[in-house]
């Protein structure tokens, strides 16, 4: 299969590495050469390390590097393709634009998948002219790691689209989980909803965020705590998801204020080296002081 990924960034360079490791050929595009070629460099990396640990072989990383190609050119790297994944910025407006520049160059068979957390797929689909080939695939980051990939079902999509969806993301050796396109999906609302608590036990002096994260590390075996997870997906991210959800579905996402303040401060979490924690090269070494207005 032929596969165009739009978006070289975190989840689009993910997209691309994972699809050619399981033998599909991959042409990534980004809107500038550098943003390219920091996708593709950090594709090698991934592979590299893959290698350190001894996941795959130096020849599979070879002859999975062998079958991405990178470009700038929006008609070039469309030409032939059996499915688009966009992975462009969390913007509505953005990705139904996406949605008609590549509509405007494929073939009608087509299959067209948005990579969103949150937004309606629905209402970027109706910026097509054949919609019923539109399809949500969200995957999670690290992509290369991440099992899960949902598959976001818009009232358009047909049958043969939402097929087609399951195939490409078992033949990518990942496990789907099908949801009706509503605010948030499953993925995002759910978790989603225990980020924002566990802000607000710590807006509240409940517990410090190592203990509020330890809680359900050890208390429910998940791998990373909430608090810690906001940090890594980033809290501006993380607000224009609750934002979002609080306009659909009401107070209950009501952002935090300690939440707004951080991102006011540019304290935006791991990118930025502080958000709730404190980060150095990679990792936690130490909380931070205050909601973010010092």
């Amino acid at each position: 299969m032929q596969v165009t990924v739009l978006g070289a960034g975190t989840m689009g360079h993910g997209i691309a590495q994972v699809t050619a490791m399981a033998d599909h050929d991959i042409v990534v595009r980004d809107v500038e050469p550098e943003y390219v070629e920091n996708g593709l460099e950090s594709i090698e990396a991934n592979l590299e390390g893959g290698i350190e640990r001894d996941k795959l072989t130096r020849e599979e990383a070879d002859a999975t590097l062998s079958r991405i190609d990178g470009t700038t050119d929006l008609t070039e790297a469309l030409e032939g393709a059996d499915l688009v994944i966009e992975a462009v910025p969390e913007d509505l407006d953005l990705k139904r634009d996406t949605l008609e520049d590549v509509e405007g160059v494929v073939d009608e068979g087509t299959t067209i998948a948005t990579n969103t957390s949150s937004l309606s797929v629905t209402e970027i689909a109706s910026a097509a002219e054949h919609d019923d080939r539109v399809i949500g695939l969200h995957f999670f980051n690290p992509v290369h790691i991440m099992e899960l990939v949902e598959i976001v079902v818009p009232e358009q999509a047909s049958e043969e689209t939402v097929a087609t969806a399951h195939e490409f993301v078992e033949d990518i050796d990942k496990t789907a989980v099908e949801v009706t396109d509503s605010p948030g999906f499953a993925s995002s609302r759910l978790g989603v909803a225990l980020g924002v608590e566990a802000m607000r036990m710590v807006e509240e002096g409940v517990a410090d965020p190592h203990d509020i994260d330890a809680a359900m590390e050890l208390g429910y075996n998940h791998p990373m705590g909430p608090i810690e997870l906001g940090d890594v997906v980033g809290l501006d991210v993380r607000l224009d998801i609750l934002e979002y959800l609080r306009e659909e579905l009401g107070e209950r996402f009501r952002p935090p204020q300690v939440l707004k303040r951080k991102v006011r401060a540019g304290k935006l979490g791991k990118k930025t080296g502080e958000g709730f924690y404190v980060w150095e090269d990679g990792e936690i070494v130490g909380v931070s002081g205050g909601g973010g207005d010092e």
